[in-house]
């Protein structure tokens, strides 16, 4: 089910269908680009502790690199909890990988929980700008890691990770722009797809890697920056018919193991402040 309109959620492909058709007639924009990605897969990874601790331990790091460094502590640490990260020694996790900065956001975070001043379970029901700003007052935690983690771990369907460079380019090429778009102003453009911009995010990382292929052309300006607002058929009606047209051929997941990463958003990112 599709969450109300103050905090959405994407717990299903389902979910995805249904709210990129709403978005395409909201934003009718998003049609050729969706036309040419086809429906993309929801990519979800583990919720609490674990999640936050993978998205943390991915930051600013190659697919590749993350992805060893996550099997040695996972594999070290079973099970990986904040207890777990609260009696390790700080040389002991060094020697696993992680630098001496995500360390000390690991153990302040594992510290937050253990103290009750943290419960990441209660954020999946907040929205999510307020989720965000819990997350970002947290040592370590910057916008674009609380945002990975609220989109894919908790599965928020207006988490927005404007940092996020493949999501810039995305948009860069989408709309024809001749720079990245900065975050500061990714904040503005995503407020188009409100309630829904985590949904807006999958379409545009799946656009992301149709653009990078070889032989790709960009669509004409045209296409994508005139919106025509649809007039003759009601928003809701067209979108249940465009969700159950868009659900029937989802793109290929590039999930990588529980961390779920597409390579070209987590391969490069703001990371920790």
């Amino acid at each position: 089910m599709l969450a109300s309109a103050m905090t959405t959620h994407l717990a299903t492909q389902d979910d995805l269908a249904r709210a990129l058709a709403l978005l395409a007639v909201q934003d009718p924009r998003l049609n050729p680009l969706l036309a040419l990605t086809g429906m993309p897969a929801l990519r979800r990874r583990e919720a609490g502790f674990a999640g936050l601790a993978s998205t943390i331990c991915g930051q600013q790091l190659s697919t590749k690199a993350a992805a060893a460094i996550w099997a040695r502590l996972t594999a070290a640490l079973d099970p990986l909890d904040h207890h777990a990260i609260r009696r390790a020694r700080a040389d002991r996790l060094g020697r696993l990988g992680l630098s001496a900065a995500k360390i000390k956001t690991l153990k302040a975070i594992a510290g937050e929980i253990a103290k009750g001043r943290l419960d990441l379970a209660a954020l999946t029901e907040m929205p999510a700008d307020e989720a965000h700003a819990v997350l970002t007052a947290l040592h370590g935690i910057g916008p674009w890691t609380a945002d990975v983690y609220l989109l894919f771990c908790l599965g928020h369907g207006d988490a927005w990770p404007a940092g996020d460079l493949a999501l810039q380019e995305a948009i860069r090429v989408a709309f024809g722009l001749t720079t990245r778009p900065t975050a500061k102003a990714m904040a503005g453009l995503g407020d188009a797809w409100r309630p829904w911009r985590g949904a807006a995010a999958h379409l545009f990382w799946a656009y992301y890697r149709v653009a990078k292929a070889p032989g790709f052309e960009a669509l004409p300006a045209a296409a994508t920056t005139t919106a025509e607002p649809a007039r003759k058929t009601p928003a809701r009606s067209r979108a249940n018919q465009l969700a159950g047209a868009a659900k029937r051929k989802p793109a290929p997941s590039r999930a990588n193991g529980s961390q779920g990463r597409a390579k070209p958003s987590m391969r490069r990112n703001r990371g920790t402040r």
